[in-house]
């Protein structure tokens, strides 16, 4: 069989069979073959001075030596060090080596078990891995709302699932809640989209939204002049609309209104709530609230890049931004402490 044969077979190998077949060659040969696209990424940035220091955010340092194979930096205004990892998702982890293979995976929406077998990693490592990276997607791309826009909220039942429960009796996964219309252990999530590229999927508190909450999710991604609103009556937005001095239109629903004007509705907003709770639900069987703000931001970015034929590279490349996931994820049982205190 000659290379060119081989690459025709390579071709037809998914990606799971690829990186298992990766595994067997580097046992074989004892190096790596393929270079590690996250961490080339991440120094690339630093190299070409796109980067900025993880303590200070000022945009001038200089290379500074190299730490376990690591390239180190010198900021030149808080004189402090630091590491291609310093601040990112990657910061800290001891199997590196690991990156590319478990992005690809993840990128595929594979199991914690699939991936914790093909990567012979533990399963508590694929879960920790799985909510650093979504730690650094959280700001990721988020432009102004352009034109019409449509806003409209969404309610998941309060999950603790992963924890062992304590205060109530246990329920199925998925079941419902046991108060009638909207309760406080319901969390409020709020989907604005613009009829572009714009997307914001945003937990706002437990049971029903207030104006505040809508200012806390878009208020700095809504100009006057610029976005036009789309929502249903709720008197929320109503005043979120006059405080911004933004054009307003409300969808009544209790006389059955769909369409304001022929142009102006919420369909396509109330659309993507039935395919992120489908996507939710089918694909990992419901997520716990603590973690539903990492995975609506994990939907954000696989609808922005979905039809990108270099998928895995985009997402790569996202990823390799941040120097403030460590942090973000360090924080994220505080953000549900808090979360859960709007519940009254």
């Amino acid at each position: 069989m000659n290379l060119q044969d081989i690459k025709s077979s390579l071709s037809v190998l998914s990606e799971v069979d690829r990186l298992e077949l990766q595994k067997e060659l580097e046992l074989l040969l004892g190096s790596n073959l393929i270079t590690p696209k996250c961490q080339e990424s991440r120094r690339n940035i630093l190299d070409n001075k796109l980067g900025c220091c993880p303590h200070c955010s000022h945009p001038k340092y200089v290379k500074f030596g190299v730490d376990k194979g690591s390239q180190r930096y010198k900021c030149k205004s808080c004189k402090r060090s630091f590491t291609e990892y310093t601040g990112t998702w990657m910061a800290g982890l001891q199997r590196k080596d690991k990156i590319d293979g478990y992005l690809a995976l993840m990128l595929q929406e594979k199991s914690l078990d699939k991936i914790k077998e093909v990567l012979s990693i533990n399963k508590k490592t694929a879960f920790d891995w799985r909510h650093k990276i979504l730690a650094s997607l959280s700001d990721s791309d988020k432009d102004d709302f352009i034109g019409i826009t449509e806003s409209d909220e969404t309610f998941f039942l309060n999950s603790e699932k992963g924890r062992s429960i304590t205060n109530r009796e246990a329920r199925k996964r998925g079941g419902s809640s046991k108060s009638r219309g909207i309760s406080n252990d319901q969390v409020a999530v709020i989907v604005t989209q613009d009829r572009k590229s714009g997307l914001d999927l945003t937990v706002a508190t437990m049971g029903r939204i207030k104006k505040v909450d809508i200012e806390n999710a878009i208020g700095d991604r809504i100009k006057p002049n610029q976005t036009i609103l789309c929502s249903d009556a709720h008197v929320s937005y109503k005043g979120f609309a006059i405080d911004n001095e933004i054009e307003h239109h409300q969808l009544k629903a209790i006389i059955k209104q769909r369409v304001k004007n022929k142009v102006y509705h919420i369909q396509h907003v109330n659309s993507t709530h039935n395919r992120v709770k489908k996507w939710i639900d089918n694909t990992f069987w419901g997520v716990s609230t603590k973690y539903l703000q990492q995975y609506l931001n994990w939907y954000r970015i696989k609808e922005k890049i979905k039809y990108r034929n270099d998928k895995l590279n985009a997402f790569v490349n996202k990823v390799s931004e941040d120097i403030t996931a460590y942090q973000k994820y360090q924080n994220i049982e505080l953000k549900y402490e808090k979360l859960i205190s709007t519940q009254i």
